[in-house]
């Protein structure tokens, strides 16, 4: 998780759809250019140990764009993929 939203921040966007689960993945991703992420609030997490093979994050994630501060808050759903931790979807 903490590195998906560090991609976000940089705009990484291969890295995001590399870490994404292959059922769920978008063709693409375009990023607003716009919206720059600051904060990233990890506030409960299920599974994700090395025994696990799925888990979730809830997380605040907290942004600034065109001057307003913004939070994203969502719970999503992560699983084993290929021996790697991948994003699945928002619960």
């Amino acid at each position: 998780m903490r590195s998906r939203f560090s991609a976000y921040a940089k705009g990484d966007t291969a890295y995001l759809l590399t870490t994404w689960h292959s059922t769920t993945r978008p063709p693409r991703l375009d990023l607003d250019r716009k919206t720059r992420w600051t904060t990233l609030e990890i506030l409960e997490t299920t599974g994700g140990s090395a025994i696990h093979t799925e888990g979730t994050v809830r997380f605040r994630a907290h942004y600034a764009e065109r001057g307003r501060a913004g939070v994203l808050e969502e719970h999503s759903s992560f699983s084993r993929e290929n021996g790697l931790w991948v994003y699945v979807a928002a619960l």
